[in-house]
């Protein structure tokens, strides 16, 4: 069984951008050469607007950087700042690299999990937190 997203197929209602928005998008167009290079931020704004990426706001950015839909959907999925689900008010990551796992993360993440009744990538039935194992939090400080 893999747990890896699957991009969805069903034809989701079409959105736009909120007027109030549009200068910001705009912005981040105009500091890219070209549109496919703002990608990332264009991301980040549709989810600080909609609280998460859902299958519509990808189609949306993929429309505005003028990517396809896969390849939007592909850079969304490798960035744990994405989220391709709501996630509750408080949403907990733990690492669980090797480092991470050594310093305590899976005592950490079983806890949690006891604790708040839910698993990996679920939320609390009060929409409060939301649980997730990542890869890494920060880059190694050196």
């Amino acid at each position: 069984m893999s747990h890896a997203p699957v991009m969805p197929t069903e034809a989701a209602p079409r959105l736009e951008w909120p007027a109030a928005l549009l200068p910001e998008v705009e912005a981040a167009l105009a500091r890219y050469p070209v549109k496919r290079s703002a990608v990332l931020p264009a991301l980040w704004l549709a989810q600080r607007q909609w609280g998460w990426l859902s299958p519509s706001a990808l189609q949306l950015v993929a429309r505005t950087v003028e990517l396809p839909e896969p390849e939007v959907f592909g850079i969304a999925t490798f960035y744990t700042m994405f989220n391709l689900q709501p996630v509750g008010r408080y949403h907990l990551q733990v690492c669980m690299t090797l480092s991470c796992s050594l310093m305590g993360a899976d005592r950490l993440f079983k806890h949690l999990e006891k604790r708040l009744g839910i698993g990996h990538g679920q939320t609390t039935p009060d929409g409060r937190f939301t649980l997730r194992k990542v890869d890494a939090l920060l880059e190694r400080l050196r």
